[in-house]
């Protein structure tokens, strides 16, 4: 298994850091991720493209929900998010590379990367050279397989997996037309397992982290079908 991987799947991972619901601690900021390093929890955060062709860490499209405007954080750049409070607190939109500058390597990163299909020309590219020479643990994974697909074929030095749901056979069918990139692992929705294709995925060895897990009885339930989990909204034993 690749060491990053490895890494991972030890510990509970944020899900977009260690937030309180978006009432003081709100989700994707360095707040949230300082508060999951503080408590020894891996991270996982959202990336979308910047206007400038830079990664910034940001999960809606729309900027209405977290930010005080309406708009698409794609039309603005990098340094402009920068600028913007993030829940009307002291938070702002990080770029990706401040991320990594503020984590340092402390713990496990999990970067999901939030695509669109027809316009993600770059930003598997940017991705890569800002994590290429990162000292710690970092995993990359989206549910756009178009991206997974730059990733692999741009020779990601990280682990790839892919972000996924369902339970019917067209979405095991999806899934598959997406694995045979050889990935590495898969994050799969908590509400969803078990299920025969992620039992057949686990038995060839790879591994499996859920999400989003919201309590005690979802994490015992996850450690039955899969290495780790993604939580929110509780503390994992």
């Amino acid at each position: 298994m690749h060491a990053d991987l490895d890494a991972l799947i030890r510990q509970p991972i944020a899900h977009r850091g260690l937030h309180d619901g978006n009432v003081a601690t709100w989700e994707n900021t360095l707040s949230a991720f300082e508060a999951a390093i503080d408590r020894g929890f891996a991270i996982e955060c959202d990336l979308q493209y910047a206007a400038d062709a830079v990664p910034v860490v940001f999960h809606d499209d729309d900027m209405e929900r977290l930010c005080p405007m309406k708009g698409d954080v794609r039309a603005r750049t990098s340094s402009e998010l920068g600028l913007l409070s993030v829940g009307g607190t002291r938070d702002r939109v990080p770029s990706l590379s401040r991320l990594l500058s503020a984590v340092r390597g402390r713990v496990p990163l999990v970067l999901e990367l939030k695509g669109r299909e027809g316009d993600d020309e770059g930003f598997a590219s940017s991705v890569l050279e800002l994590v290429e020479d990162y000292d710690g643990p970092l995993a990359l994974m989206s549910f756009d397989h178009w991206l997974l697909a730059d990733l692999k074929a741009l020779g990601a030095n990280r682990p790839v997996g892919l972000t996924a749901e369902g339970i019917a056979p067209s979405d095991f069918e999806t899934h598959e037309k997406a694995m045979v990139l050889g990935l590495d692992f898969i994050s799969y929705n908590i509400l969803h397992l078990p299920n025969d294709y992620i039992t057949l995925q686990r038995g060839k060895g790879l591994p499996v982290i859920t999400w989003t897990v919201r309590n005690a009885a979802q994490q015992a339930h996850s450690a039955a079908h899969a290495e780790q989990i993604t939580f929110e909204g509780f503390e994992p034993a």
